[in-house]
């Protein structure tokens, strides 16, 4: 047998720059030959980015400064500063296209969405074009699945607006601009006083898109026909949720026709069953986010299925924590493992990385993203002692 001498410097370039090859792994790998090596260097050479947004305005009491790209190291789960796009408005939630070449960003408290173009090789962004979404306070979107349309959630407004995307990545303007309706929840001086989709998720077959609707205490069912781009009502239309409950964001189990939804108000996780054929969900399990010690004031915000199904994660806004809690593959039920905290300050967001190895932390009044390990086995968080500053943080993605 023999080796490129490419193969071999690419394999102690490696070594040298710190990325981790064990000894077993690279003897094993020379045995195996030249397009081994090959495969394992473009493996070890595959870029990994991570985009953050944040709150600006003075509104918000914010201290963040625009979107931050980070290279994420996938063994170690570490993050390297790449990017700092500047002078952009609450930049506080991201979606990547399918073909993982643009970014869209909608700018909460606002009336916008932004474009921007992703170079693969960096992870850099170069803005392409805004629009506007026809509502206030966007903060949620997502593209569909032929790549042609961004949907985007209008928390203020209480509308849903379909947008094109054009073959060079720019968005045109709105083309549709459905109205949800309903009885406001009974906190209707704060929190409840009209509609507020807070979420607008494409189911796991791409053929319905589902919106947990805080202020109406309801979660909307809608088709996408990806050829008119349009919304359309499923069969359901909507389901009427417990008042107060305040439904903010879903989650979808990855093989099993579940659901998961978190609810703002109450601090509570409703557990679902989803028929895919009908866009309908199911509810049939309600469990506290917070532990039954908690007696203070809590708000939960976002929810996340492990990649293997077998652990939800919920957090916590007041009890600062992470909920886990581990669901029964025999019927979907969920039961608290624990809590772990947050190490900050109202953790709005947290995101798993995708491999399910890394889980991190948006803790967003306090200026930090903390990075937990995943038990792959029981669940439970252990921080890795990477802290990441970055003001006001409130939305992560992932490109691969």
């Amino acid at each position: 047998m023999s080796i490129t001498r490419r193969s071999f410097l690419s394999t102690a370039a490696a070594l040298g720059s710190g990325i981790f090859v064990s000894e077993s792994l690279l003897a094993r790998e020379l045995n195996r030959g030249t397009s081994n090596m090959l495969a394992l260097e473009n493996s070890m050479n595959r870029n990994m980015f991570t985009y953050v947004g944040c709150r600006t305005t003075k509104e918000r009491n914010a201290r963040g400064e625009g979107i931050s790209v980070f290279q994420m190291d996938p063994n170690s789960g570490h993050w390297t500063h790449v990017q700092l796009v500047r002078d952009l408005v609450n930049p506080s939630f991201f979606v990547i296209d399918h073909r993982k070449q643009f970014l869209y960003c909608v700018h909460g408290d606002s009336t916008e969405i932004s474009a921007f173009a992703i170079d693969r090789q960096t992870g850099q962004l170069t803005f392409v074009n805004k629009r506007s979404t026809q509502g206030r306070n966007p903060v949620h979107l997502a593209v569909d699945g032929s790549n042609r349309f961004v949907l985007v959630a209008n928390y203020a407004t209480g509308t849903l607006a379909v947008l094109p995307i054009d073959s060079d990545g720019s968005l045109g303007e709105v083309t549709q601009l459905v109205e949800l309706t309903g009885k406001p929840g009974p906190y209707s001086r704060v929190e409840q006083v009209s509609s507020h989709p807070h979420d607008i998720p494409f189911d796991p077959a791409g053929k319905f898109v589902v919106v947990p609707d805080k202020g109406l205490d309801r979660v909307f069912m809608f088709r996408f026909d990806a050829g008119a781009g349009k919304l359309s009502p499923a069969e359901t239309g909507s389901l009427e949720l417990r008042p107060g409950s305040a439904p903010r964001h879903i989650a979808f189990h990855p093989t099993a026709k579940y659901a998961y939804v978190i609810d703002e108000l109450d601090s509570t996780v409703t557990s679902y069953r989803y028929d895919a054929g009908r866009g309908h969900l199911d509810p049939f399990q309600v469990i506290p986010s917070v532990p039954d010690t908690f007696v203070g004031n809590n708000a939960g915000s976002e929810i996340a299925v492990a990649p293997s199904g077998k652990f939800v994660y919920g957090s916590n806004r007041g009890h600062d924590s992470i909920g886990i809690f581990a669901v029964d593959p025999t019927n979907g039920r969920l039961s608290p493992v624990g809590w772990e905290s947050s190490q900050g300050k109202g953790p709005r967001f947290f995101a798993l990385d995708p491999s399910g190895k890394f889980l991190y932390a948006a803790n967003e009044l306090s200026d930090t993203i903390v990075t937990f390990r995943v038990n792959q086995d029981t669940g439970k968080l252990s921080p890795t002692g990477q802290v990441v500053n970055t003001g006001t943080p409130v939305c992560i993605v992932f490109l691969v």
